[in-house]
């Protein structure tokens, strides 16, 4: 859109015609989350509320647009094109519109040349999933936020990496990045109340992130538990004495995109729990994308 209709548009914001500025609303709309920076010069340039509160509806409208299409563009790649990375950074639009997803992947980096420094070909996986749970859960303090569980922050990376507190959805997205990052054969699995990690055999992970056959399944990883070690007879028999069948569903790893549902859902939790609601048709839109 040329500039000087935009700004017709801008000066029409103030309207007191609701018809006049409900068009106007939809012509903007029509436009990215580029247009934004002007808006907000607008509105640090207004003294008149209505027309603030009208350019912050629309500027939120943008920014979930624009998170919109990229969480779109994310589901429409190849099952082994996606990032979980990506992904997560996707979902904190949701909350941070302006955080800069380099700013999340540098510190992951730097997180995971730290730990590489510490492994070795000659490791085993269960060591290496050993030193990875050192440097996480005992060096860097990541746990469950037991405190404030149901606050929305524990679902989100960027809180996740400052503050070291999570909930198990996140916690278990986290830890399966930072094993993908070394290069670890690592899988989600929709285990009962908390998202269990597997590691699977090194051949079977390089097949397709997410196929629903069987797999071969080394052992779990819990990391709501500061990354504790489970086999699958202990995963198998937890399920038996709590009724959960069938077992595939709830022990074999699932897609990363169920997961990208998972902490969406759990963050429509929280929100409800806090009161958020104005924030629950958002989400609700975010979840209709997403098919499992």
């Amino acid at each position: 859109m040329k500039k000087t209709k935009l700004e017709a548009l801008f000066n029409l914001l103030d309207d007191p015609d609701e018809s006049v500025f409900g068009m106007v609303q939809q012509e903007l709309l029509e436009e990215t989350d580029d247009i934004i920076p002007e808006l907000e010069r607008k509105w640090e340039s207004s003294f008149d509320e209505q027309y603030q509160e009208r350019i912050e509806n629309i500027i939120q409208d943008l920014q979930f647009k624009e998170t919109s299409n990229r969480l779109r563009l994310w589901l429409r790649r190849k099952e082994e094109e996606r990032s979980l990375l990506n992904g997560f950074c996707h979902v904190d639009r949701l909350q941070y519109p302006d955080l800069n997803p380099l700013y999340i992947q540098m510190k992951i980096e730097n997180l995971r040349k730290t730990i590489w420094l510490e492994l070795s070909n000659s490791l085993t996986l269960l060591e290496k999933i050993t030193i990875l749970n050192h440097f996480l859960f005992n060096l860097n303090g990541f746990s469950i936020n037991l405190s404030n569980p149901h606050s929305p922050q524990n679902c989100f990376l960027n809180q996740i990496i400052d503050t070291r507190k999570g909930n198990p959805v996140s916690m278990s997205i986290f830890y399966t990045i930072m094993a993908r990052q070394l290069e670890l054969p690592a899988r989600l699995v929709d285990f009962p109340k908390n998202p269990l990690v597997a590691i699977v055999d090194p051949k079977l992970a390089r097949k397709v992130h997410g196929s629903t056959h069987d797999s071969d399944v080394l052992f779990y990883i819990n990391p709501s538990n500061k990354g504790a070690i489970t086999s699958r007879k202990e995963i198998e028999y937890h399920l038996k004495k709590n009724e959960y069948y069938p077992f595939h569903d709830y022990s074999e790893p699932k897609s990363d995109v169920l997961f990208v549902r998972r902490l969406l859902e759990t963050i429509q939790e929280s929100y409800q729990s806090v009161g958020f609601s104005e924030k629950e048709d958002k989400i609700e839109e975010l979840l209709n994308l997403i098919e499992v």
